[in-house]
């Protein structure tokens, strides 16, 4: 049986830089209008992320087959060769030349406050690469993500039928009402954090009940109080794993694989949830989105010593 699960989304470098002393100290509230300040950071580490990075890479692990639909631009060779190296199939990533990678300039300060700023670069040409180009899969899903290849990617899925995962994370603000009412009926099930599925509910004018009635399912993470799956008219509530919470970076892109994992391989919602649950913890006591490791058996392990059995 086809067990491929395509993965729509960025592929991102984040540049994280440390200042030890507080913004605090340097920003000056009544001069915010005209600030110009520059911070000395002594530390920086360059990682690879990026949601459909991310989520291929914890699936991989898993023993998934991941199929990155996405696009790069011209300083891509060093994540190539990661995911080559790593027997993640580079073969939809469209590469842009005349662009750079999407990537994320983190500054951190003693207080773990951070400035940010985020380059789309190749990103927002995610319209521009073919999905059906990837050929059947079991599943997909539609991670953040250019909002035009966002809603494309979710067009064709839909007319192609392959089952499909609405993700829409940060780029939530970016689409209509009547867009997100179209993605939600398009999709086969939807998964927001806490905060997200608030706005998409504010967006749409749908109560929580209204959107997991018009999907197979709504899975709703929350954090350290677990997560919660709606489906055929039930809640079925997930423990969160407990974890050394050192850094929370793409804990959702694990928890995603998690999901795509189970449902891939049928192991049901109690399974695949609890599943998902794990590997968001394991990924929170590791710095960086992909610098945690594991086998499938050292999973299957870590999952019996949980919740008692194997899966």
């Amino acid at each position: 049986m086809n067990q491929t699960s395509l993965i729509c989304g960025s592929l991102a470098i984040d540049i994280i830089m440390q200042y030890e002393g507080r913004f605090g100290d340097t920003l000056l509230a009544d001069q915010l209008h005209k600030v110009n300040v520059s911070f000395l950071v002594p530390t920086m580490r360059t990682e690879f992320g990026g949601c459909s990075g991310n989520i291929a890479y914890n699936l991989k692990l898993l023993g998934g087959d991941p199929r990155i639909v996405g696009v790069m631009g011209q300083d891509c060779a060093a994540y190539l060769e990661r995911l080559q190296k790593l027997g993640i199939s580079t073969q939809n990533i469209l590469i842009k030349k005349d662009a750079y990678n999407a990537q994320c300039f983190v500054t951190a300060d003693s207080d773990n406050n951070q400035i940010n700023a985020f380059h789309p670069g190749a990103m927002s040409f995610a319209h521009e690469n073919d999905i059906e180009a990837a050929g059947p899969a079991r599943i997909a899903i539609i991670s953040p993500d250019g909002h035009l290849g966002m809603l494309k990617h979710a067009e064709v899925l839909a007319r192609l039928g392959i089952p499909f995962v609405f993700d829409p994370g940060q780029q939530l603000p970016m689409f209509t009402p009547e867009q997100l009412h179209k993605f939600i009926d398009q999709a086969t099930y939807v998964t927001c954090n806490d905060y997200e599925i608030e706005l998409l509910m504010d967006r749409t004018g749908l109560a929580l009940d209204d959107i997991a009635a018009r999907v197979e399912a709504l899975i709703v993470t929350r954090g350290e109080k677990g997560s919660e799956i709606y489906t055929a008219g039930q809640r079925i509530d997930i423990p969160a794993v407990e974890a050394a919470v050192l850094d929370p970076t793409g804990c959702g892109d694990a928890y995603r694989a998690g999901l795509l994992y189970g449902l891939s391989h049928d192991l049901g919602w109690e399974t695949t949830g609890r599943l998902a649950s794990l590997l968001g913890a394991i990924k929170i006591a590791h710095k960086g989105a992909q610098n945690h490791w594991f086998t499938r058996e050292e999973i299957a392990d870590r999952f019996e010593q949980a919740f008692g059995y194997r899966f």
